[in-house]
């Protein structure tokens, strides 16, 4: 049974890592660019999201009791949850 060596290795068990590292780097870049409520939604659901995260349940988790206490409209409730949703999904 042959083993590969080390330096071929390595790079393998690493680069699911940096990938997900790319990500993480993308989200935020794109985050960068939201509008102040986006920046706000986004801010609140990253951490929170998994690959397995259905965002549409998590953003409204966020966002309908922010319409709710009136700290948003629906309309801006809507408009910010879309764009954060777009940033949100390099987290996936």
């Amino acid at each position: 049974m042959s083993r590969l060596p080390f330096a071929i290795a390595l790079p393998l068990v690493a680069l699911p890592l940096l990938a997900n590292a790319a990500d993480q780097a993308a989200a935020q870049a794109c985050s960068a660019n939201l509008s102040k409520d986006a920046q706000t939604v986004y801010a609140k659901v990253a951490p929170t999201v998994t690959p397995k995260t259905d965002l549409r349940e998590a953003l409204t988790a966020v966002v309908r009791p922010m319409v709710m206490n009136g700290s948003l409209s629906r309309d801006a409730g809507r408009a910010a949850a879309e764009q954060a949703g777009a940033c949100l999904e390099h987290l996936k």
